[in-house]
């Protein structure tokens, strides 16, 4: 195992470790922060529904009668809450009123029971009042009348924690002068644990969906720090090796020898950055292209080793003359579109004018389109627009859309060149009247050698011509399209950026 592939596994198994470990407390200590969330919520209700229960009881007389309809009206009202994605449509808090020896005299659920029909209140509903019963021993309700904070969890159904509901209790006081504060009761207001679960869950999940994404960035990080320096470690230890094995001591070579490796590195990891793999990817592609023609001029000659008529000679040695221009073909497209790939920007770019370029492609395009039996004609026009580029390149760019034009034009076809203009751009159009671009070819037509039958012979081309076209498109900032129009064909527009308007 390499020294990269050693740090690259740590560094993946250290953060793994700590992510998990950092997402186990997280994800235990969500639903305790939003149970903390919801008894504070809960504190502030249950004093304010025992000072409302104390200002109705005077004289000491804990009286809860007007509670009845106030919650009956609670239960039935209608809405619709969004919260931060979570949709709340009815109100789920329960309160009960026990006297001073904690027996129940109010219960919001008889009153919720008058309204389950409507199904607004059914879920609170679904456990039966508690009027009459006698909660001295809940805990909440035990500590309060005793003057102390009283709370509980306690699920409706025996043994089903998803029925859980949250309960505080706040004393109510006798307020009269005669009573000098004395407990006459208790308030204890309840909720759903399951009303907020559904918050947990939600911030879990975005929990989780956050560990996910940091996994997968960190992942890329330790790529990134495997190529940048891994490497160097590399060449550092190589370098002490090299001076170890050295028997006598020479600064300068060592300098030399020092400079030399580290530019090695250097050029190995920008080739590694500038796109190896593109490269890779570009000889697999070539070489699948070449087998073709070899295959075929293989075939060919031995056949001719053995004895055959005259014009079966003849065809094979045909035969072998067109596979070898179409490598020849090939290559010379490659190496062309190579040394284009590897121009940033253009070197001396000079005004040019597109019309009379358009003008010498047409012209130098209709001998052959004649013998084809077909026309090569430039539309006219007011306007001659120039843009700043190479004119030899772009003269180049046209005629491989020229002649791609008449490579799918059927014979009496023809074909035209428009120079349009616009604001601060300007179009060299080639219009066709061929078959068009079939469904599946649309959006590969520009990829490198990706080529489609011709309707005349049957045979496919480099597919490197519309891929020269595009980088010279993208050399001088413009781009390059190929569709099919309507009527019938298909429009090459090679669109570039004007010079002659600010």
């Amino acid at each position: 195992m390499t020294k990269r592939t050693r740090i690259f596994i740590g560094i993946l198994v250290a953060y793994a470790l700590g992510v998990a470990f950092l997402m186990y407390r997280q994800l235990g200590d969500i639903d305790p922060r939003y149970r903390e969330s919801a008894e504070d919520s809960l504190v502030d209700t249950a004093q304010l529904m025992a000072a409302l229960v104390e200002n109705a009881s005077p004289g000491g007389v804990l009286r809860t009668d007007a509670l009845e309809p106030v919650f009956r009206s609670l239960y039935a009202r209608r809405f619709n809450a969004d919260i931060y994605g979570v949709e709340k449509t009815l109100v789920e808090l329960r309160m009960t009123v026990v006297d001073r020896q904690g027996t129940v005299v109010f219960d919001s659920r008889a009153a919720a029971a008058a309204v389950a029909a409507s199904g607004i209140a059914s879920g609170i509903a679904a456990a039966l009042s508690q009027v009459g019963a006698d909660h001295s021993r809940w805990h909440d309700v035990y500590l309060a009348l005793r003057g102390r904070y009283g709370a509980r969890t306690t699920p409706d159904v025996e043994g089903d924690p998803r029925t859980s509901v949250m309960y505080v209790a706040a004393p109510v006081h006798d307020t009269s002068a005669a009573g000098a504060g004395e407990i006459i009761g208790v308030v204890s207001v309840g909720k759903p644990v399951q009303s907020f679960g559904q918050y947990v869950e939600a911030a879990r999940k975005k929990t989780l969906e956050l560990g996910a994404t940091s996994v997968v960035a960190v992942l890329l990080l330790v790529v990134i720090l495997s190529v940048w320096l891994v490497r160097p470690f590399g060449v550092i230890a190589d370098y002490l090796r090299y001076v170890r094995a050295e028997r006598s001591f020479s600064l300068p070579r060592l300098g030399r020898r020092a400079l030399g490796a580290f530019g090695a590195a250097y050029d190995e990891m920008r080739d590694a950055l500038a796109g190896r793999n593109y490269v890779a990817d570009y000889v697999q592609t070539m070489t699948h292209e070449v087998k073709g023609p070899l295959s075929a001029i293989r075939g060919a000659a031995e056949l001719l080793q053995e004895p055959m008529a005259d014009a079966d000679r003849a065809r094979f040695i045909a035969n072998i003359a067109r596979e070898t221009q179409r490598i020849q073909e090939l290559v010379d497209r490659m190496m062309e579109l190579t040394a284009l790939e590897s121009r940033k920007s253009l070197d001396h770019a000079a005004p040019v004018a597109l019309r009379g370029l358009a003008a010498e492609v047409a012209a130098s395009a209709a001998p052959a389109a004649l013998a084809r039996g077909l026309v090569v004609e430039l539309l006219p026009g007011a306007d001659d627009p120039v843009v700043a580029g190479d004119a030899f390149l772009l003269q180049r760019a046209l005629a491989n859309l020229v002649d791609n034009a008449l490579d799918f034009s059927p014979r009496g076809g023809r074909v035209t060149i428009e120079v349009v203009s616009h604001a601060r751009t300007c179009d060299l159009v080639v219009r066709d009247s061929g078959p068009g671009i079939p469904d599946f070819a649309e959006g590969k037509v520009f990829e490198k050698f990706y080529s489609l039958a011709r309707p005349a012979t049957a045979k496919k081309s480099t597919g490197l011509g519309l891929s020269f076209v595009k980088e010279i498109a993208d050399l001088h900032r413009g781009r390059a399209t190929l569709k099919n129009q309507h009527g019938g064909g298909a429009v090459a527009t090679l669109s570039l950026p004007r010079s002659d308007r600010g």
